[in-house]
């Protein structure tokens, strides 16, 4: 009976059934080789002398430790890293209030807050409490992923908040400040800058052409962090920033103090041929998109600064500082 006979006997026989390694197949013997052997030799030893003492093949002879290697000195301790490892930077820390209790004491107290960082399914008992607080204040209310929370800091009770590094002015403040200098007011409003680093920079080149303010979006954009402060070097000390939560608005308000609104594109006119004296404003857009749509509708003139190479655009924090002294030029400063 052939092999596949067992299962079903219907199937025909063919010739591979004939070449089978099974004595029922009627497969014909070989020389000096018995019926159904899978083709072992018989007379090869079924273990080798020659292999009795070295194990795995290994020679007798060879000794296990070479002698030649004994006087060898040791290696001693690894060597430290050649590029250690970053360690957390601490003022990345400093503006994190970690736990329910001092995120409600800071909202109390008006304390500038950038964000507010809340678990997801952690809004019962204080914690609903806390984040009504803080929407009622304008601060941004983000739910995160538990293990975000665990990563930035411990024992943070389901929230942490993003304070401020410096506190934030008011746009009343800065036009009170170019009527105490007997000036015509000179402000920069930028429109989504995400780097704190360019954020650092326009507010350190706004303080040095003497202007009196500069306002940032509440919503999509960078705020006073530990970075942008850094990155002021100190600018932040003598020039008020404020925080609008609807940027086009203030622009309407400043055309109504009289302020000429200017914005920066590279669709616009060569900013050498604008008039920048008198009470002005330069709005800056964001590194990869610009001025939106709605705050460049609300801006009186586009300035732009000539490409002569191949680079089509300058970084945003570089073009402002070219802006800004043109403007200062223009004013007598």
């Amino acid at each position: 009976m052939a092999y596949y006979d067992r299962f079903n006997d219907k199937k025909p026989r063919s010739k591979r059934d004939d070449l089978r390694d099974d004595t029922l197949t009627h497969r014909p013997a070989r020389d000096g080789r018995p019926e159904g052997a899978r083709g072992f030799r018989s007379d090869r030893p079924a273990f080798r002398e020659d292999r009795a003492e070295g194990g795995r093949g290994f020679r007798s002879d060879r000794p296990a430790f070479r002698e030649d290697r004994a006087d060898r000195p040791s290696r001693g301790p690894r060597p430290e890293r050649r590029f250690p490892r970053e360690e957390a930077q601490p003022e990345a820390q400093e503006n994190l209030l970690v736990g329910r209790n001092p995120i409600r004491e800071a909202l109390k107290s008006g304390r500038d807050l950038e964000k507010l960082l809340v678990a997801k399914g952690e809004l019962m008992g204080s914690g609903r409490e806390i984040v009504a607080i803080a929407r009622e204040r304008k601060v941004i209310v983000q739910e995160v992923a538990r293990e975000r929370l665990d990563a930035m800091a411990p024992g943070h009770q389901g929230m942490i908040a993003v304070a401020s590094a410096y506190a934030y002015s008011t746009l009343e403040d800065m036009l009170a400040l170019a009527k105490a200098r007997g000036e015509a007011p000179f402000l920069v409003i930028l429109d989504g800058v995400t780097d704190p680093h360019n954020l650092g920079a326009i507010i350190r080149s706004a303080e040095c052409a003497g202007a009196h303010g500069v306002i940032v979006p509440e919503r999509r954009a960078v705020g006073l962090t530990p970075a942008a402060v850094k990155a002021s070097a100190g600018a932040v000390e003598h020039i008020p920033v404020a925080r609008e939560t609807n940027i086009a608005r203030t622009l309407e308000r400043l055309k109504r103090e009289g302020i000429w609104v200017f914005g920066a594109d590279m669709a616009g006119t060569d900013y050498r041929q604008a008039d920048f004296s008198g009470p002005a404003a330069l709005v800056i857009g964001s590194e990869g998109e610009g001025i939106s749509r709605l705050v460049r509708e609300h801006c009186d003139v586009i300035v732009s600064l000539p490409m002569r190479g191949k680079i089509e655009s300058l970084n945003a924090s570089v073009a402002a500082g070219v802006l800004l002294y043109a403007m200062a030029a223009a004013r007598g400063k």
